[in-house]
């Protein structure tokens, strides 16, 4: 009798967390996570115990829904900032009405992998969310634009970016976002071979040589949220 081959084992659930300032809100939120295969762990409106949840239920990702910009708003973006400290494991993405200033930056800090932070009139489907999730969930960073271009106002003179052209800036934004060559090229409006290009002079310009054991991609993220998320 011939052998049955074993069946691959089957990737468990993504684990989520859901946090919002309405708790009507978190319902259908959570309703359409869980509808799209994944595990939402927990959803409340209470920010104040969200750190602690999280330390107890350990999910893969935290998102935190905010809605209002003072109050409860501040209180969940302060709480995402906590959990970026105490949970290193845990990714986190920001889904706000509004760009905080003040916490926006500390949420990226130095370590920006395993984080996102997304406006919610730019949202433009579920997918673009559960996409999101997934990327954070896998150590990337997904910024809005908009978010990219208040963290640049933070920028110093001296900061490893000041070398890019601005055409390299917004490919390295870009990449950032977690857009592929063909992405950032058609929100460019230019081929895929330019923005090859332009990835190949920003490596060179930020120092990146190539390694075998480094992504020169990721480095060069890790290099651009660093400069940007500084004060």
């Amino acid at each position: 009798m011939t052998a049955l081959a074993a069946a691959p084992p089957v990737a468990p659930a993504l684990r989520v967390l859901l946090s919002h300032d309405d708790r009507v809100f978190s319902g259908g939120v959570a309703r359409l996570l869980g509808d799209a295969g994944l595990d939402v762990v927990a959803h409340h409106g209470d920010a104040g115990d969200l750190v602690g949840r999280v330390l107890a239920d350990r999910p893969d990702v935290v998102v935190v829904d905010v809605r209002t910009p003072r109050s409860t708003g501040r209180d969940s973006l302060a709480a995402a900032v906590e959990v970026r400290r105490r949970s290193p494991g845990t990714a986190v993405l920001v889904l706000s009405h509004h760009y905080d200033a003040a916490l926006a930056p500390q949420l990226i800090g130095d370590r920006p992998d395993g984080v996102g932070y997304l406006l919610q009139h730019r949202i433009g489907t579920v997918d673009h969310v559960l996409e999101a999730v997934a990327q954070v969930a896998a150590g990337g960073s997904v910024l809005d634009p908009e978010v990219v271009a208040r963290l640049l106002g933070h920028r110093v003179h001296d900061d490893p970016l000041s070398g890019l052209s601005p055409a390299q800036l917004r490919v390295l934004a870009g990449m950032a976002e977690g857009a592929s060559n063909r992405g950032i090229a058609e929100s460019m409006h230019v081929s895929e071979a330019a923005v090859e290009k332009h990835v190949t002079a920003l490596f060179r310009s930020l120092g990146l040589e190539r390694s075998a054991t480094q992504h020169r991609r990721v480095r060069a993220v890790l290099v651009y949220l660093r400069a940007v998320g500084r004060h």
